[in-house]
């Protein structure tokens, strides 16, 4: 079965939240950063640190985009994601590797550059802030509806 580019970024991005769990980390997907960029997954590792994972549907969307340099001052470790079909050879060495399929598996480990602790606070703040935000979202949407239209009044 041939996918097209967002159904495989689709199921490549399911199995690596779910890799995210099998680990103990806490995925967000789409997470805005302080610099403009969105990262595709952010996960917080049970030992505070950050993991930004880059998702890559195929050779053209990496050619592309190049920001992902960008992610590096927010998390701890940088990963891509690709499907098994990805030519692994043209992704970065300095950089984390999952391929995914159904499920995922880490092929390459990240190299660790520890955020500095005013950033890594900066960082978790607004992870908290996403992620509480979003479950508000989840269990009262119609709050956050009347929310949202009251300040966009204003």
């Amino acid at each position: 079965m041939i996918l097209s580019a967002p159904e495989r970024t689709a199921r490549v991005r399911r199995a690596t939240a779910r890799l995210c769990l099998a680990l103990g980390w806490a995925p967000l997907h789409e997470v805005g950063l302080a610099n403009g960029r969105r990262a595709d997954i952010l996960a917080l590792r049970p030992d505070g640190g950050f993991v930004c994972i880059e998702i890559k549907s195929d050779l053209n969307d990496f050619r592309a985009d190049q920001k992902w340099r960008e992610y590096r001052a927010f998390c701890d470790a940088l990963f891509f994601a690709v499907d098994v079909d990805f030519p692994l050879a043209m992704l970065p060495e300095d950089t984390g590797l999952i391929v995914a399929e159904e499920m995922a598996d880490i092929l390459r480990d990240a190299p660790a550059h520890p955020l500095v602790p005013a950033r890594r606070r900066a960082v978790m703040q607004r992870f908290a802030m996403l992620a509480g935000l979003r479950l508000a979202g989840f269990e009262d949407s119609q709050g956050i509806a009347m929310l949202r239209a009251a300040l966009l009044s204003e």
